[in-house]
């Protein structure tokens, strides 16, 4: 436990040079005098700590002096620091273990990549804090190859050339700026803009990619937590979108988040099935979806969805309760 803070503390010093021991002790949670403890031991072990003193003065190192981190390549370390810009930080209460980490992978990297991976970071959200999207859990693949031309292009600030199967349309190539990758639940999405319009496309869609060497016309900073909630909310409430009040039995709930845009609520009902409000690309994409499911689940509102499905019903019946 002391090697790893040992390590962490020379990080710190090697990336933010002159800190005070106040802030020493604040970045890796421990108290003032065991900062002290550590320095001592850094410099009884040969690490060339030196401290200044007066008014603003603290502990560095020697310049020159830096940390190896080997055989960790720029994808790597890129993908590393891609994990540790998620909320990881919020997990199993393991903060402090991720900072530590990825200001070693930082460190690790040659100076000329370090700030483009630091840069790149903000171009990758994962699993961004929102209730706007389907809670199922199925993983996705993307093909190797398209995924690392779209990544490229994503860190490289390049047109990219995508062919696409949106829902219900024959695929088609288009052109596109890239903004960034989202994952979302196993869900991969590229955010974009196509001839200024906002894009937003699913990975697992995207049969092909190439990279152009055209320059993407796109911000050089972006907040892609904010533009996701944003594109998300817009998403949900525009359009031919239909939202529907359902009950399911709770043996078919993945069936029908299989089939759903997204979910909005879930509670239990009173005889033990869930109740959820679901979003539908269209009333067409809501009758089929439940009709799936047959008796395992009921729409309860709107009214017309549940006189589709009635005399749908009726119509199936009444073709099958004549015999042959």
């Amino acid at each position: 436990m002391r090697a790893d803070r040992l390590v962490s503390l020379v990080l710190l010093l090697r990336q933010r040079g002159l800190l005070t021991a106040d802030t020493l002790a604040r970045e890796l949670e421990v108290s003032t005098r065991t900062v002290l403890r550590d320095i001592e031991a850094l410099s009884s072990a040969g690490v060339p700590v030196y401290a200044e003193r007066g008014r603003h003065g603290g502990f560095a190192l020697s310049p020159g002096f830096r940390t190896e981190l080997t055989g960790l390549n720029h994808d790597e370390a890129l993908a590393l620091l891609a994990a540790g810009s998620g909320r990881g930080e919020q997990v199993f209460g393991l903060g402090s273990a991720l900072a530590s980490a990825m200001r070693k992978v930082l460190d690790a990297l040659p100076e000329g990549h370090r700030a483009t991976a630091s840069d790149a970071v903000q171009r990758f959200l994962v699993d961004p804090e929102t209730d706007l999207l389907s809670r199922r859990q199925v993983t996705e693949d993307v093909p190797d190859t398209t995924m690392f031309e779209v990544r490229r292009a994503v860190l490289a600030g390049h047109k990219l050339r995508i062919h696409y199967a949106a829902t219900g349309q024959a695929p088609q190539w288009r052109t596109v700026d890239p903004i960034g990758l989202v994952t979302v639940r196993d869900r991969g999405y590229l955010l974009a803009t196509r001839a200024g319009a906002d894009r937003t496309y699913r990975l697992s869609r995207v049969l092909a990619a190439e990279e152009l060497p055209e320059t993407a016309q796109r911000p050089n900073r972006v907040d892609l937590d904010r533009i996701w909630r944003e594109r998300s909310a817009r998403f949900l409430s525009g359009g031919d979108h239909l939202t529907v009040l359902v009950r399911v039995n709770p043996a078919r709930r993945e069936d029908l988040l299989d089939t759903a845009l997204a979910v909005r609520a879930e509670d239990p009902d009173a005889d033990g099935w869930l109740r959820l409000e679901v979003t539908y690309q269209d009333s067409r994409h809501a009758e089929w979806a439940l009709w799936q499911l047959s008796t395992d689940a009921e729409a309860l509102a709107p009214q017309s969805l549940r006189t589709s499905l009635r005399d749908r019903a009726a119509a199936f019946a009444a073709r099958y309760g004549e015999p042959l």
